[in-house]
C-alpha cells in the first residue's frame, strides 16, 4: 500500500505539519525531532507526493519543454542544457513534441498549464499571434530558446542571425563564390532562416543570389530540388540553414559530378554530428547549441525567483568552424 504522509507522522510520533517543515523546510524544526522523522521515512520507504505538495505550494517544481522534433540532433543538444541546469536548481522537465504544427503548438501551451508547470521553455520555427496569446492566458513564465518574438514581447535567447547569415556570405565571398545559393525552408516558415537569408542578401559583391527554399527542410525533399537547380544553374557556393540541408546540398552536388571544395564549397549552420560525418565534412556556421538550452533555463530560474534581469533578449556568440567543405 501507498505510504502516506500520516503513516510517517504516526511512525516518528510527531504531527504531518512536523512532517511538512522537515520535508519542505519552511520552519526550523529540532535537530532530534529532525532524525526521527527522516528516519521514519527511510523506514517505511516514504516519496513524497509531487503533486499534492504542488498544490499546498503552488509550485510544482517542473518546467514545460516544447520543441518541434525532439528527434534532431540540434534539439538533443539544446536540451541537454536545459536539462542539466533545471537538476541544478532542482527542476524536473516535461519534454513534448509539437511536429512544428501550429495547432499542437498552441494545445501543448494549455496542457503545460494544466499540468501545473512553473514556467516554459519554448522551441518553434516562428512565433505567431496565436502562441503570444497562448502564452499571455497561461500567465506562466516563457523563455523562447534558439528562436525570438519579431516583436521582442517574450524574453529569448539567440544568435544574431542576421549577422550570422552575412558572416556566412562574406566567408564564401573571401573563397572566390560568386554564384551563391542560400538552401532553406520555405517563406514565412522560420523567422531565423528569414533573418539570416537577409544577412547573406546584404553581400553585395555576389554576381547571382537565389535563396531555395525547401519545404520544412528535410534531406529528402532537399536532395532533388538541390540536384535539379545545380543542373541547370551556375552555382560555386551554397549556403544552408541546417547541417541535415547542408548534407543534401553536397550529396547533389557530388551526384551532379561535382567535386566539393574544388567547384563548389558548401557551408551550413549548426554544427551538430552531421557536419563530421560527411564527406567531405562540412564548414558550418556553429551555433551554441547547448548553451542555447542552459541559459535558456538560467534565465526562467530567474524570472521564476524574480532575481535581476540584465538583457530580456540574450544574443550568444556564433563563430565559423573551417572544415574541408569550403
Amino acid at each position: 500500500m501507498t505510504v502516506t504522509i500520516y503513516d510517517v507522522a504516526r511512525e516518528a510520533k510527531v504531527s504531518m505539519a512536523t512532517v511538512s517543515r522537515v520535508l519542505n523546510g519552511t520552519a526550523v524544526v529540532k535537530d532530534e525531532t529532525k532524525r526521527r522523522v527522516l528516519d521514519a521515512i527511510d523506514r517505511l520507504g516514504y516519496r513524497p507526493n509531487a503533486v499534492a505538495r504542488g498544490l499546498a505550494s503552488k509550485k510544482t517544481r517542473t518546467i514545460g519543454v516544447i520543441v518541434p522534433d525532439v528527434s534532431a540532433a540540434f534539439v538533443a543538444e539544446v536540451v541537454r542544457g536545459i536539462e542539466d541546469i533545471a537538476a541544478m536548481y532542482e527542476y524536473h522537465i516535461i519534454l513534448t513534441n509539437s511536429d512544428g504544427q501550429l495547432s499542437r503548438e498552441v494545445d501543448l501551451v494549455g496542457t503545460m498549464w494544466e499540468k501545473q508547470v512553473d514556467g516554459i521553455i519554448y522551441m518553434t520555427h516562428k512565433v505567431q499571434k496565436e502562441h503570444v496569446d497562448a502564452f499571455e492566458q497561461a500567465q506562466i513564465p516563457v523563455v523562447l530558446c534558439a528562436t525570438e518574438d519579431p516583436e521582442r514581447r517574450i524574453p529569448s535567447v539567440n544568435i544574431d542571425n542576421v549577422r550570422a547569415g552575412r558572416d556566412a556570405g562574406q566567408y564564401l565571398l573571401q573563397k572566390g563564390c560568386r554564384h551563391v545559393v542560400f538552401v532553406t525552408t520555405d517563406e514565412g516558415y522560420s523567422v531565423l532562416a528569414d533573418r539570416r537569408g537577409a544577412g547573406l542578401a546584404n553581400c553585395r559583391e555576389f554576381e547571382s543570389f537565389v535563396r531555395l527554399e525547401i519545404g520544412d527542410g528535410r534531406y529528402e525533399k532537399a536532395l532533388p530540388r538541390l540536384s535539379e537547380h545545380l543542373r541547370s544553374h551556375a552555382v560555386d557556393g551554397i549556403v544552408a540553414a541546417s547541417d541535415e540541408l547542408g548534407l543534401a546540398s553536397i550529396h547533389a552536388a557530388q551526384d551532379a559530378g561535382m567535386n566539393v571544395p574544388k567547384d563548389i564549397k558548401v557551408i551550413a549552420f549548426d554544427n551538430t554530428r552531421l557536419a563530421t560525418m560527411v564527406r567531405p565534412e562540412m564548414t558550418v556556421i556553429a551555433q551554441p547549441m547547448y548553451d542555447f538550452g542552459a541559459v535558456s533555463m538560467r534565465l526562467l530560474t530567474k524570472l521564476l525567483h524574480d532575481e535581476p534581469v540584465d538583457s530580456y533578449s540574450v544574443i550568444l556568440l556564433h563563430n565559423i568552424v573551417e572544415r574541408q567543405s569550403t
